[in-house]
């Protein structure tokens, strides 16, 4: 079975749909999403109905981002209007129909069901990282959601404890991080104004080949 990581989407539709042309994965590959799929970009809507669909077909892994959290919280009534200044108002936008808001029940159980990591024998999954100063095993028995969402600490690239890779998304870089223990593959597809930026990148796993794509909403 092929791993397939999928950096940060943030409501690209049409560039997701070009990456996912690009990669043609099969029944036997597992795709894990590194989170962030929502808000920002034009399309928050689109992008997880073809998630979902996606998912009935190939194995998926939708692992939780920071984006994703708080849009949960919104929804729930916390923290105020944080989410809508954090590009929720672009995500809010994708959900009008005819000028109300129309969220489809299978959406918001598609943003609940999302998980904060994943473990695999040879690679750990995680939105944004972990504490290079703890190994895997340990920032896992402190499981401290602020670290897997939220973590930058291990930037710029450092040698970790960790006694496995570190997939993870959440900075964009200009290039992906291919080091040792860990990769980071946010090129930030919907940051086109800023220089490096503006691609969708995701890997296949072992062989770290990446495959990147454009943005292809305001083309």
């Amino acid at each position: 079975m092929g791993l397939i990581a999928i950096g940060d989407i943030h409501g690209c539709s049409q560039t997701l749909k070009a990456l996912l042309k690009a990669l043609s994965p099969g029944v036997e590959d597992h795709l894990v999403f590194l989170g962030d799929y929502v808000d920002r970009g034009p399309d928050t809507r689109g992008v997880i109905h073809q998630l979902i669909v996606l998912s009935e077909q190939i194995k998926c892994t939708f692992l939780r981002g920071n984006h994703e959290q708080a849009m949960l919280d919104w929804l729930s009534g916390k923290r105020g209007t944080y989410w809508l200044d954090f590009g929720g108002e672009e995500t809010l936008h994708s959900y009008m129909q005819a000028g109300k808001l129309d969220f489809p029940a299978n959406h918001l159980s598609f943003l609940q069901s999302t998980t904060l990591y994943l473990d695999t024998p040879q690679f750990f999954f995680v939105h944004a990282g972990l504490r290079p100063d703890r190994t895997v095993q340990e920032n896992l028995r402190h499981a401290e959601a602020e670290v897997f969402l939220h973590y930058r600490g291990h930037l710029p690239v450092v040698v970790p404890l960790w006694e496995k890779c570190v997939v993870f998304g959440h900075t964009p870089q200009t290039t992906p991080i291919l080091a040792d223990r860990m990769i980071g593959i946010d090129t930030g597809c919907v940051f086109l104004r800023r220089p490096g930026l503006g691609r969708l990148t995701a890997i296949r796993l072992p062989e770290r080949e990446v495959i990147a794509v454009a943005n292809q909403e305001f083309r």
